[in-house]
């Protein structure tokens, strides 16, 4: 035993609650628990001890380097003449603490199978963008050319890894920038979900080819759930539970009886089931933090539950909290891929299209938009951290919501165009004189007589009809009955004036 340096694990005593640490039976197990060390720095002023204590490590000769790595910081400037990026790259990822072991794990292959096969030799100080950016275009040209090209996702996911790796590098002095910042990489696109229509169906029978992410119709949806119950599918509930509340298959085996609150209608989502790299399977934590979540349960759900629970009793089987839903052998869960390999057969003999198990968390999306929800309780459901990737990647537009949502359009361009048209097709007359007769009569000054030898005399108003103000507004040529009853009225009072004289 190397002195500071010990394992210890994260279980629990079940009398206590306490953490075991260093006493765990099981630690003497292979991947049982991780490697930490203690370290004892000199002391500042004021203070009498300070320690240092880290833990995570992989191995305990990893945990022995990282805390002779703090005890003698001038080693770094001595090894940062000759390291290389190989080097480096493998002192970085056995130090690192804090992640999960599923991102250890893929940091590691992406150092062994693309960095250093494409960096490994160069010195860390000597790299430049430019090697990086021609390492990153030889990696995709090299797969693309033996027939299995590189996704972009994995490309920028080994990027990531390089920049993180580099970062860590520059924040310790031993490079001055990293130079995984500004490259570019290749362009593409993040596969669509597109749903299954007839068109798209009927070029799946005459050529074969599906796409890379395809979700089922409302139709299709319950006719696949349909089958399922007909047959007496024993893991009808846990499809069921997947189309409608798009469930991980990891999240779907890990469920247990305790997680299931009908009285409140409401299941739990607290852990999943993954296959570790020895094989074994393992209980951890959600994906993420937002993958921690409680769902609602609709009615069909909650029966579906309740029923499974008869007949779990009445075979004579366990319904504790602890005891999980979908049992496989024994008290163990299901194995997640026993889950993909299954629901593969029973896509294929329901005469379906093709579909993913993980398409069914896309489908539970596009459902739940089409059902009038909005993309906040979308990403709810799905235990998303950002809603951006519900809404670019986990939702589909199913034809019925899209048809129902240009009938709406139609419909209210249509009405606007109908009265419009209606309004259009009255006559300018008739328009005018409405709108005359809305205004009412009004006053206007009839014409002024010349004075006589009182005075001058101050001109008479008189009212005018409607008739005669529309009379007036119909514009010269119009010749109507008011208009020559104003003609007549005019002559009168020109041969009144003529007689007076």
């Amino acid at each position: 035993m190397l002195s500071g340096v010990y394992k210890r694990c994260g279980c629990r005593d079940r009398a206590t609650g306490r953490q075991l640490g260093a006493r765990c039976p099981s630690l003497r197990q292979r991947g049982h628990g991780s490697w930490s060390f203690c370290l004892d720095l000199p002391s500042g002023s004021g203070r009498k001890r300070r320690q240092v204590r880290r833990g995570g490590f992989a191995t305990q000769q990893a945990a022995w380097e990282a805390r002779e790595f703090l005890r003698n910081p001038s080693d770094v400037e001595q090894a940062a003449e000759i390291v290389t990026v190989g080097e480096w790259l493998r002192w970085w990822v056995d130090h690192l603490e804090d992640l999960r072991e599923s991102t250890v794990r893929g940091y590691r292959s992406h150092v062994r199978l693309y960095l250093i096969p494409k960096l490994g030799e160069r010195r860390l100080r000597d790299l430049t963008s430019v090697q990086v950016q021609a390492a990153f275009t030889s990696i995709a040209r090299c797969r693309a050319a033996a027939g299995h090209p590189l996704a972009r996702g994995t490309l920028k996911r080994v990027h990531a890894t390089l920049r993180a790796a580099l970062n860590y590098a520059a924040s310790l002095g031993v490079i001055e920038g990293n130079p995984a910042r500004m490259i570019r990489l290749p362009p593409g696109r993040r596969p669509h979900a597109v749903v299954w229509t007839a068109p798209r169906l009927a070029w799946w029978r005459r050529t074969g080819t599906r796409p890379a992410v395809a979700v089922w119709t409302v139709g299709q949806t319950a006719q696949f759930l349909s089958w399922l119950r007909q047959t007496g599918e024993p893991l009808y509930p846990l499809f069921h539970l997947a189309a409608m509340l798009g469930l991980r298959r990891g999240e779907l085996a890990g469920l247990q009886w305790g997680d299931i609150d009908v009285a409140a209608q409401v299941l739990v989502v607290s852990r999943q089931v993954r296959r570790e790299p020895g094989g074994r399977l393992a209980v951890v934590r959600p994906k993420s933090e937002a993958s921690n979540r409680v769902v609602a349960l609709d009615q069909v759900s909650l029966a579906v539950l309740r029923r499974l629970r008869e007949e779990r009793i009445a075979a004579g089987g366990s319904v504790e909290p602890a005891t999980f839903l979908f049992p496989g052998y024994g008290d163990r869960s299901v194995d997640p891929d026993r889950l993909t390999k299954l629901f593969r057969q029973l896509n294929t003999a329901s005469g379906l299209p093709p579909v993913r198990l993980h398409d069914l968390r896309h489908g539970a999306a596009s459902l739940a938009l089409a059902a009038g929800n909005d993309l906040k309780f979308v990403q709810a459901l799905l235990g998303h951290a950002s809603i951006v990737l519900t809404a670019d990647t986990y939702t589909s537009v199913l034809d019925e919501h899209a048809h129902r949502g240009a009938r709406a359009t139609a419909e209210l361009i249509l009405a606007t165009e109908k009265r419009l048209a209606r309004r259009l097709r009255r006559p300018v007359r008739q328009r005018r004189r409405d709108t005359a007769r809305a205004r009412g009569p009004r006053q206007v000054a009839a014409p002024a007589r010349r004075s006589t030898a009182a005075g001058h005399r101050a001109p008479t108003f008189t009212t005018r009809s409607p008739a005669t103000t529309a009379n007036e507004t119909a514009g010269p040529g119009c010749v109507t009955r008011g208009s020559r009853q104003e003609s007549q009225e005019r002559r009168l009072s020109a041969d009144a004036i003529r007689t007076r004289r």
